[in-house]
């Protein structure tokens, strides 16, 4: 468990393969201001994680934020049977054996409303996020929108795989095969990428790779930038 913050906090998870690929997972917390906890992307369990997240509260909050970061929704909510499970749009069809209480939209819920926003990053009928923005911290959370692998995380024969799709830090962006999946959806991308520029992150936590402490916004752009977004747009989305 490490603080990102005031009353956020990440957690390292165990990699799991996709597509051959070695992807690191991290789970954000954030503790609300009645001590409840919204857990993002949950993590595998284990005793010493359901230790540490004891120790910071009441899990409440269980929050899938695309149909990839679910996989371990089900033996959160075992352990925590009183949580809700908000999912991203679309998640509750494509796992029916699996129960979510709620579908986020771009309205804030009244559980966390006034301190955590978020929208949904629309344009691509196979990648659809909702992202969030912690006030406290002014943090921006995503989870497959950006990936940013330091290079010495993948082997010989995976590195310039990684490099050619777009993912290795310094520079990590949307994934080449996610990017592509926007091309008729783009203009309803940069509408999410005008809500980034008005909340104005100072930190960015990412699932897979490396997070970023320091000219977020600066990063941000450079990485979405494939979205054609003008400055201009950026006001007066």
């Amino acid at each position: 468990m490490k603080s990102f913050g005031a009353n956020i906090f990440v957690f390292d998870g165990p990699a799991v393969s996709f597509y051959g690929m070695p992807y690191t997972t991290r789970m954000t917390i954030v503790r609300l201001n009645n001590s409840k906890l919204w857990v993002h992307s949950p993590i595998e369990l284990n005793d010493e994680l359901i230790r540490q997240v004891e120790t910071l509260g009441e899990v409440a909050y269980l929050i899938a934020p695309n149909k990839l970061h679910h996989l371990y929704i089900a033996s959160w909510q075992a352990r925590w049977p009183d949580a809700t499970a908000f999912v991203a749009p679309g998640l509750a069809n494509k796992c029916p054996h699996l129960h979510f209480d709620a579908d986020l939209t771009d309205k804030v819920p009244a559980e966390w409303r006034g301190e955590i926003e978020q929208c949904i990053f629309k344009g691509s009928p196979v990648m659809e996020e909702v992202v969030f923005f912690h006030k406290g911290s002014r943090t921006l959370i995503l989870t497959d929108l950006i990936e940013n692998f330091s290079p010495e995380h993948f082997n010989a024969w995976q590195r310039p795989l990684a490099r050619i799709t777009g993912i290795l830090s310094p520079n990590g962006k949307t994934p080449l095969d996610w990017r592509l999946s926007f091309m008729n959806g783009r203009h309803k991308a940069k509408e999410a990428v005008a809500q980034f520029h008005r909340w104005q992150p100072q930190h960015l936590i990412l699932a897979h790779g490396e997070c970023v402490h320091q000219d977020a916004m600066a990063f941000i752009e450079r990485s979405f930038s494939w979205v054609g977004l003008r400055r201009t747009e950026t006001t007066n989305a």
